[in-house]
């Protein structure tokens, strides 16, 4: 009996990120849902959801599990971005299945340094993904309506506050450094896969 229970206590640990991506989910629809009356709220739920995303690919990697899951940003900027950072993973994932790597994470043959430091160095992607999200939410709690242009909020705010100017623009460093990878990663990974195309057609 005893060796029966330690199959069983893992298989219920192997549900853990599933589990937490459908927390996320359900965080991010009432999150969405009540962006308009308390933005204060919403920050937090969508800051918690950033954090279980980190959560769940740990997990998902400690069980040798594949989980992906993302949710929308209003706006069509934001919307853009979030296409442009989905497309660029599609790329980098297929990419890698091609090379026969184990990890999308292995960039190591790489030529470009900014991309190869930041999948090199764990504390430096922290920094752009934690900067980005951040980012998002410190300019939906700022901006006063929809309309309003986030670059007049990003100036008006940097001028009222010291220690807020010196937050964007760490913040926005971080995030820029995201979307420059971001856009880096989608070309490498698709050269790589019309080069392994080109390969397959000579080869037949």
């Amino acid at each position: 009996m005893a060796k029966e229970s330690r199959p069983r206590k893992l298989s219920v640990y192997l549900y853990i990120p599933n589990i937490i991506g459908y927390i996320r989910v359900l965080m991010n629809c009432f999150a969405f849902y009540i962006c308009s009356s308390n933005k204060k709220l919403f920050s937090v739920l969508y800051f918690v959801s950033f954090v279980c995303d980190a959560l769940d690919g740990w997990f998902a990697r400690k069980f040798n599990q594949g989980f992906y899951c993302v949710f929308s940003r209003p706006g069509l900027v934001f919307l853009s971005l979030l296409a442009l950072d989905i497309a660029s993973h599609w790329f980098q994932m297929y990419s890698t299945f091609l090379a026969g790597k184990a990890s999308h994470k292995d960039v190591k043959d790489s030529t470009n340094w900014l991309f190869k430091a930041y999948y090199g160095n764990r504390m430096f992607m922290g920094y752009c993904c934690v900067a980005c999200e951040l980012l998002y939410i410190t300019l939906f709690l700022l901006a006063k309506n929809q309309n309003e242009n986030l670059t007049k909020v990003v100036v008006e705010a940097a001028k009222q506050n010291s220690a807020l100017a010196v937050l964007l623009v760490l913040l926005l460093v971080g995030w820029a450094i995201k979307q420059a990878v971001n856009f880096i990663q989608m070309k490498t990974a698709a050269d790589l896969c019309v080069d392994y195309d080109i390969n397959k057609k000579h080869k037949a």
